[in-house]
């Protein structure tokens, strides 16, 4: 973090335990705030599943002291395969070993949250569990198991359905985009530290390793309709293979061996046109849900983190504040749009999809670090030198 020292003494509350608001707390208590976290969950825990941290997220991670620890909880990614869902045959390979910066890796969801925690529990942040924040004002004052706090700063990190989002943009409700996703878990011992992109007209499964040998496995369909939306809904697995029905038996025999699956529906929000009120900041998906097309979404959410404590560690908030949402908006929405273009050309059908493969077979095989080269503005941006 930078030298500065705004921040020190500053009494910092973070609502929401997720990956976005356990590393705003770590970045905060680095600069010598005083840093409590709620969350409303009767303890820091995460669905089981997977998540890619990309080199523009790992930067931070390592500049808050984690990159040893980051080490041993995920695995290094070498490739991303791009595939044709349907033959079961590699369209081209993409190497990621070469990345500028710190790997490419694979996390357990769960796993990235235990160490974030764990950390912050070193430096001194309190958690506090089972605590729902209501009332919250624009001067950060809100009301918490019969008490009202006044710190000064509150940070929403509080999600999709976030209260600080519609205390500074009003209320809008987030906006179903047309896609269903499942979420699950195998055993697989020997897989390849590789991202799998299976591609198929309108739909698309992703593959990739996580520690203790096992297997992510991420499956999205088209859909017109759902009824409800969130991270957590049970399903049977036989829909799962329905919807994925004529898939190579490649995947077939991946998802012939889900046991336990979670669907949901995925909604967003446009991104929020403002940032903070006078004493109150949101980020991650409370300031800009994310597809999980670019895997970007906790990416975006640990960048936002660092730069709003390195922005508030500089000066007065209200200096600070306008400067952390001037630092990420343009950049959380040349992501979003990336993925919500990839939302559309993982399920290309006819002729469009045959020319699309074409062209990744062609980069694959004369330029392979074309397509790194392409994303060079995402994986290597370093918002810990800002």
């Amino acid at each position: 973090m930078a030298a500065q020292s705004a921040n020190r003494g500053r009494k910092i509350a973070i609502i929401g335990g997720g990956i976005g608001g356990l590393t705003a707390a770590l970045a905060f208590v680095r600069t010598g705030a005083d840093v409590t976290v709620y969350e409303q969950a009767p303890a820091i825990t995460e669905v089981g599943a997977g998540l890619q941290i990309t080199p523009n997220g790992a930067r931070v991670l390592d500049a808050l002291g984690l990159a040893e620890v980051s080490d041993r909880m995920g695995i290094p990614a070498q490739a991303v395969e791009p595939m044709d869902a349907l033959s079961g045959r590699m369209v081209t390979r993409f190497d990621l070993s070469n990345l500028d910066g710190p790997p490419y890796r694979f996390f357990h969801r769960a796993d990235l949250i235990d160490l974030l925690a764990e950390a912050c529990f070193s430096e001194g942040v309190a958690i506090k569990t089972g605590h729902r924040i209501e009332n919250v004002s624009e001067n950060g004052a809100f009301d918490v198991n019969g008490e009202t706090q006044t710190p000064d700063l509150t940070v929403g990190a509080d999600g999709l359905h976030s209260q600080m989002r519609s205390l500074l943009n009003g209320a809008d409700d987030p906006f179903f985009t047309g896609q269903v996703a499942w979420r699950a878990i195998i055993d697989a011992p020997d897989h390849p530290p590789i991202a799998r992109l299976w591609m198929a007209p309108g739909r698309h499964v992703v593959t990739y390793p996580l520690r203790g040998g096992r297997l992510n496995i991420v499956a999205v369909q088209e859909r017109r309709e759902w009824a409800a939306d969130g991270w957590n809904h049970p399903a049977d697995p036989s829909t799962l293979r329905n919807a994925f029905a004529g898939f190579s038996p490649r995947v077939l025999g991946l998802l012939n061996r889900v046991e336990t699956v979670h669907e949901w529906g995925l909604f967003r929000h446009p991104v929020a046109p403002t940032w903070f009120g006078t004493r109150t900041a949101i980020l991650g998906d409370a300031a800009h849900p994310t597809l999980p097309f670019m895997a970007q979404g906790a990416n975006l959410a640990i960048e936002d983190a660092f730069v709003l404590a390195a922005c508030c560690n500089r000066g007065p908030l209200d200096k600070s504040l306008p400067q952390y949402q001037q630092l990420r908006h343009a950049r959380v929405e040349r992501a979003i749009e990336a993925a919500n273009k990839n939302a559309v050309n993982y399920h290309l059908t006819g002729a469009r999809r045959r020319a699309s493969f074409a062209v990744l077979k062609g980069i694959g095989a004369v330029a392979p670090k074309a397509w790194l080269n392409r994303l060079g503005w995402l994986y290597n941006h370093d918002v810990t030198t800002l």
